[in-house]
């Protein structure tokens, strides 16, 4: 029987490593990366690369939305916009400065036109709502409404369902799901603003630390000394 064409979107972090793991199992895979002027963009693609070498994924897309850096609003993109650390106060806020606006429905609706276009049954995200940095578009909610959007405006006969198999789990929940899937978390990257050396205490390396340790394995990427 043949497999259902699956797209999924691939940052290169831990999370959607593990998304990716969980569709490769019954998927054959079409992988999707955007970049969009962040911070580590060159590291993140390298990660994509080494993850879709890994998987063996033959359809490969790699968008460029740089427009989100011209909107701004977010320390992502904006150099003159610090990301928060354990250091800074805003940590803890309901939504980081990391947050970049409504980003994820741009990524969908990429994700989206090319499903259609390929004729791919599903579209994959690692999105997490219970351990996130409370951002918004990373809310089940969302997702489900975005899923009807798909529904009104896609062509007659057009069904792409929108699957988020992390979204209830916590870190460490995810962290021994890709272990137990055999996901190769060691290709992934997280670290929002160092691309040889993972900074340890932006907000994704405190969330993938804690994570890992909640897991009770070491995390296989490296990081600087704490004080450095």
């Amino acid at each position: 029987m043949a497999r259902e064409l699956a797209v999924v979107l691939a940052s290169g972090g831990l999370d959607s490593c593990v998304c990716l793991a969980e569709a490769a199992r019954d998927h054959d895979l079409a992988l999707l990366h955007v970049n969009y002027g962040q911070r580590t963009e060159a590291r993140e693609l390298a990660a994509f690369g080494a993850l879709a070498d890994h998987y063996g994924a033959a359809r490969r897309l790699v968008a460029d939305i740089g427009y989100l850096k011209a909107i701004g609003g977010s320390s992502l993109l904006d150099p003159a916009l610090a990301v928060e650390t354990a250091g800074l106060p805003a940590v803890g806020a309901p939504v980081p400065s990391t947050y970049v606006p409504f980003r994820n429905a741009h990524l969908l609706a990429i994700g989206v036109s090319w499903a259609e276009v390929i004729g791919a049954g599903s579209l994959w995200i690692g999105a997490v709502e219970e351990d996130s940095s409370g951002y918004p578009d990373c809310r089940e909610e969302f997702y489900r409404r975005f899923a009807a959007a798909v529904d009104a405006g896609t062509k007659p006969g057009t069904r792409i369902r929108i699957e988020t198999p992390l979204i209830r789990l916590d870190k460490a929940a995810i962290v021994r799901r890709g272990l137990a899937l055999g996901a190769p978390l060691h290709l992934t990257w997280s670290c929002y603003t160092e691309a040889d050396t993972a900074c340890g205490v932006c907000e994704s390396c405190r969330l993938r630390l804690r994570g890992f340790a909640g897991a009770g394995v070491e995390d296989p990427i490296p990081y600087a000394p704490r004080g450095a």
